[in-house]
Formats: structure tokens, sequence, C-alpha cells
């Protein structure tokens, strides 16, 4: 099977070809590796081969279709997940996650795992680990993060659908990055086992990125549901995701907002894509309101996210140097200033922020009474150049310093957190309220640049409202269809 014909069919299309003994997963295999080896070079999206030896025994609604797991969250065993960072890349995984056991029961063939940030902290794939990620739209910009290497890698065809996880955004960034689609689910849907019960108390969660979204419905079916050691057993929808690929999901009331009081002025860009969307879908019928205010205080929400973030990453830290005796030089500097923030932060202020989730989820869920969607753009800004967020020199010797005297903790009571909000969240305020609040939301790609570049927009749902978004996104991908857009790699 040659690429052009490999990139005609997402994932349920190419289990269908092997279940009818048209294909064999050998020859996908053959095909997906084939593609890593052409661009993989260009856009560093794969940064770990995974043994890999389809058989034809395999079994599950995706047997033999290619596959790729990102390298934070999704633990192979006998291999090490690097989670971006050089100080885990030599450590090996002592047994599978939950989330990769069911997508090799699935009949899955997983061959690689995928670039991000060190630990997942940035909405960009730049990692001393491994090098930066590149957008298969433009090799020049970031394909987002941190699951952004999951993403260049479907958008550049190696792969119709791949492993991502999101804790403040990280499968819908790269998905609006990269032109695809990237569904976050609510919390606990979906697990982080068995060596993690849940990550930032559920505010992280695991999924894919894909070309369809018939892929992302049947793939949230294989790995959707508690296990044994988990923290609770999450509410099941009465029927499958896949099914609602097609379903009406009737005459919807969708509240809409831009601007951000982190952003007051997104990019034309971001408004387009939103016009965009609302055009469409007040065709299809829908009730579509501007909101004359965001629905809850999002300057105070980015506060608390970023706080909780800092300190989850100081434990990261810790914790990678209690596995590998790693010493500070292995660690980014980025990395060290954000987690020595957090280890100044009190217990007090760290619950405080903790408990204000209910004041977020509480004003969000008012809001919920009198809409179905909050409508957003995915992104402030067309996606970024790689290297845009890197520290001035001048900044980078002053870290240095206060990193080597251990007196970075005195940042706290500068307005670097200030300055944090605005260079790491400005391009991507919107996503981290479905994160905080628990509830699921859905980035789909329905807005292209004047430059070429996706722009994706953002559906938020109340409670259990996967398979309402499942059924909007399969009708906008009916009337504004985009899974056959490739991205030419130049």
């Amino acid at each position: 099977m040659d690429f052009d014909e490999y990139r005609k069919y997402d994932a349920t299309g190419l289990a269908r070809l092997v279940a009818d003994r048209q294909v064999s997963a050998a020859e996908l295999l053959t095909a997906a590796r084939d593609r890593a080896a052409a661009v993989n070079p260009r856009i560093n999206a794969i940064v770990r081969d995974v043994p890999a030896e389809p058989s034809d025994d395999l079994t599950g609604p995706f047997a033999g279709v290619p596959f790729l797991i990102k390298d934070l969250g999704q633990d192979y065993a006998g291999l090490p997940s690097s989670n971006g960072s050089r100080s885990l890349k030599a450590h090996p995984a002592a047994e599978h996650s939950t989330v990769v056991q069911r997508w090799l029961d699935a009949g899955l063939v997983i061959f690689g795992k995928t670039n991000l940030p060190e630990f997942g902290a940035k909405a960009i794939s730049e990692s001393l680990a491994w090098g930066p990620a590149r957008n298969p739209w433009d090799l020049e910009r970031t394909p987002g993060g941190s699951s952004g290497g999951s993403a260049a890698a479907v958008a550049a065809g190696i792969v119709p659908c791949a492993g991502a996880n999101d804790g403040g955004g990280s499968i819908r960034i790269p998905a609006a990055c990269c032109g695809l689609v990237g569904l976050k689910p609510g919390r606990g849907l979906t697990p982080f086992g068995p060596e993690t019960a849940e990550m930032m108390h559920g505010a992280a969660v695991q999924g894919v990125v894909s070309r369809t979204v018939r892929d992302t419905a049947a793939m949230l079916d294989v790995i959707c549901g508690g296990e044994p050691f988990g923290p609770f057993s999450p509410a099941m929808p009465e029927a499958s995701f896949a099914s609602c690929v097609g379903e009406s999901p009737g005459k919807l009331r969708i509240g809409v907002r831009v601007p951000s009081a982190i952003t007051p002025k997104p990019h034309a860009e971001a408004y387009a894509a939103v016009e965009n969307a609302v055009r469409v879908l007040t065709d299809l019928g829908h009730q579509v309101e501007e909101l004359p205010e965001a629905p809850f205080d999002d300057a105070a929400l980015a506060r608390d996210f970023l706080l909780q973030w800092f300190v989850n990453l100081a434990w990261k830290v810790a914790d990678a140097k209690r596995v590998s005796k790693a010493p500070d030089i292995a660690f980014e500097r980025d990395t060290l200033l954000m987690a020595a923030l957090g280890r100044a932060t009190s217990p007090v202020d760290y619950v405080d922020a903790v408990h204000r989730r209910h004041e977020h989820t509480r004003r969000l869920s008012v809001f919920f009474e009198s809409y179905d969607l909050l409508l957003t753009p995915t992104l402030a800004t067309p996606p970024p150049e790689v290297g845009a967020f890197d520290l001035p020199q001048s900044l980078r010797r002053a870290t240095d310093v206060l990193l080597k005297t251990r007196t970075a903790h005195l940042l706290r009571y500068t307005k670097i957190l200030d300055d944090m909000i605005s260079d790491n969240l400005g391009w991507v305020p919107y996503t981290q309220l479905a994160n905080l609040t628990g509830r699921p939301a859905i980035s789909l790609p329905l807005h292209w640049t004047a430059d070429g570049l996706p722009l994706g927009v953002q559906f938020v749902a109340p409670l259990a409202g996967e398979s309402l978004l499942i059924r909007l996104a399969a009708q906008l991908e009916e009337a504004l269809p985009w899974s056959e857009k490739v991205a030419v790699i130049r």
C-alpha cells in the first residue's frame, strides 16, 4: 500500500480493510513506517521506536491499525517514558499504562512514542531531550503542546490517530495547530493508572488526536471507564460514543466568547475562526449568541491554573530525581524555575487554589442553565514560530544565578507570574477552563488562515457532555469537511 492509498483512510477505515482481508496489518505498518522515514526527520514527531511485529491474529475494533503513543503518561512496559526530560530518558517503565493496554487490547499496533515538552509543561513541544517538534503545515511553526508530536504525526499522515493527554489544553491546542479533532473527555472518564490514580486532581485526562470525528468517538469507547485501582467508577453513557456519530444534536443554544482577560485583543484570525463556525452553526439551525462577558473569571482561573501547575511540576522534578538520581543539570532552566515557584507556594495558597475550582465550576454551571455549549477559539493566535518562547539571553543569565544560589523562590514576590500568564497562556487562554472544572471540550478544525495554517474552534460542554460534543462535531464535519486536507511538507 503506497502513501496516497494509505492516507485515504482514517483508523476506522483501515481497521475495516484489515477485517475484510483487503490488506494485512504488516502492510499497514510498513506504510506507516515508510511515511515516518520520509517525514519524521523534518517534523521530529516520533522520538522513540517501539518494537512491533503485527500478526494476523490481532483482534479488537482497531485490529492491525498503526498507532503512536505519547512519551508521557502512556507507559509501554520495558521502555522509558522520558516525559520529555533528559532525567528520565533511560528509566524503563515496569508495566503498561491502563490506557496503553486498552489500545493494545483493541488491536492497535503501537510502533513509536511521540515528542513533547519537558513534563508536558508548555503549550509548545520543544525540549532539550528531543529537540523541537515541527508543524507539518509550516515547518517554522509549532505543532502545539504538549501532545505536539502526536498531532504532527497525524497531520503528516504517519498515522490517522495517535495517543494524547490533556492537563491544560494538551490535546486541543495541538489539534488546533495541526488541523485535527481533539476531544478532552470529562474528569475521570479515562484512566491514568496503574501507577497514578489521577493527575492534577483529575484535571489531566487521556485521549487522542485524530483526523475524523468517528475515530475520536470510537477511540473514546476503547479507553473510557474506570479501573479497579482507580479513585472512582465514572458514569458511562447509555449508548456508545461511536453510535453518536450521525445522530442529530438537536437545536442547540450556544454562547460565544472571543476576548479574554488574558488576551483582550485576540488575533483577527481567531475572530475569523469563530465567525466561520457561527455562520455554519446558524445555517444548521442552532441559536448562537455572543456573550457580553466571560461566564467565569478567566483572569483568576489563569492564576489558579498556573499556581497548581507549578506545584505539580515541583513534585514532578522531585519524583524524577528520586527515580533517576538525576542532578539539576538534567532538567531544563524553565522547568527548574517553575518548580522553584511551586516549592515557594504555601500549602494554604495551594489548597485555596484547588478549592477555587469549585467557584469556577459553579459559575460555568450557571452558564449551562441557559446554554447548551460554550464556543471560543481554541487559539488566540495562529501557531507561533518554533523558538518564539525562548527566554531572552539576559533573562537566562539572571535565572541561572537565581537557580544556582537557590533564591529563585524570591521571584514569587515579583510580577513574574503575571508575565508567565501573558507569555505562556496569551496565545492559549481558552483551554484551561475545561481542565479545572472537569468538563469535556473539543477542538475542531473549522478554519484555515490566509497563510494556510489551521486554527481550531473549541466547544465546552456540561458534565457528561461528550456524546453531545460528538454529535455536533459530526454534524459540522459533514457540513464543512476537513479530513481530506493534507499538510504538504516543504
